[in-house]
């Protein structure tokens, strides 16, 4: 697994290389994710559930911005057709193809106007955090609230925005590549930051909760889910812990993001940092892998709690001032 991950960071650093791996991976997981309306449906429900469960949002917030949306904007278009009026896409590379956007938009309104049950981990193990009730959530998007948000020529207006989908931030949706180049969203403008294991990918997590915290409202809400284990890389779920800084430069070589193998401890610290009071903090825990004893020098002051914490979930609200 060592030598396959290896290889896969030397091919980033040839010419093409990194198009190529994408490619390959794409290719592999045709259905994964985001490409599945069902999955993009499941996603944002939790999302808005827990929102208005934990914390201080009632009913949908009016914008909304995603990091990391991967192969569609499907969970964004959730959002839109569920009665939010803005959606900020941003993204390292560009994955999001807009016939697929187009087909999964479709397919999302069919799901909200069915009122579908949200589909649970039996279908997409890969989601982590679980609902106690699955049932389509009716005390937030009531009827009458349902048929303004599902009215024809609301809909028309925004399939008609995501066929012109670019980095217009006038309009309903705005998808920005790369993101971390963007100072086109105005401060104190978004109601709810949301992502779905994007978080354990981003090199540079001081600047990304910063500017979360910059793009939201007071008392506007983050909401991720995030995701340590290896992502394939190593035999073990925690064996990225267990590299060296050396061989760990050699598997990165130079794909644009990989993991960042910060353990779950710093999420909260850089949170906390960013002017964030959590809410959430749900880490769930395996007890098999990498121990104490195999981790790489620097992780060697991981915590028993970090080394064991494989996925978290995470709602945190935005501190107004004087908070």
């Amino acid at each position: 697994m060592r030598i396959r991950s290896i290889l896969s960071g030397l091919i980033s650093c040839l010419p093409g290389g990194n198009r190529w791996l994408f490619s390959r991976y794409r290719d592999s997981r045709p259905d994964a994710g985001t490409s599945q309306a069902r999955y993009c449906y499941s996603v944002w429900m939790r999302h808005l559930i827990l929102a208005n469960q934990q914390g201080p949002l009632r009913g949908v917030p009016h914008t909304v911005a995603e990091l990391g949306p991967g192969n569609s904007l499907g969970t964004g278009l959730a959002a839109l057709i569920s009665g939010a009026s803005k959606y900020h896409a941003f993204d390292v590379v560009t994955y999001s193809p807009n016939e697929a956007n187009l087909a999964i938009f479709d397919q999302l309104v069919e799901l909200f106007r069915a009122r579908t049950e949200i589909p649970d981990r039996a279908e997409f193990s890969a989601i982590k955090t679980e609902l106690e009730d699955h049932s389509f959530p009716s005390q937030i998007l009531d009827e009458a609230f349902l048929e303004r948000a599902l009215a024809p020529e609301r809909i028309a207006m925004l399939r008609a925005a995501l066929e012109n989908c670019a980095s217009d931030h006038g309009a309903p949706i705005s998808y920005v590549v790369p993101w971390h180049t963007s100072l086109s969203v105005a401060n104190a403008s978004v109601d709810m930051v949301l992502s779905m294991s994007v978080f354990e990918h981003i090199d540079d997590l001081d600047q990304a909760y910063r500017a979360c915290a910059a793009w939201l409202k007071p008392d506007g809400l983050m909401s991720h889910e995030i995701d340590f284990r290896c992502h394939g890389l190593t035999e073990e779920w925690n064996g990225h812990w267990g590299h060296s800084e050396l061989i760990w430069k050699l598997i990165r070589g130079r794909r644009p993001f990989l993991i960042n193998r910060q353990p779950h401890s710093v999420h909260v610290a850089q949170l906390q940092a960013s002017g964030f009071e959590i809410l959430v903090n749900r880490p769930q825990f395996f007890d098999k892998g990498l121990g104490r004893a195999d981790l790489a020098r620097s992780f060697a002051k991981l915590s028993d709690e970090d080394i064991r914490t494989h996925n978290v979930y995470l709602l945190a609200r935005r501190l107004g001032a004087g908070q």
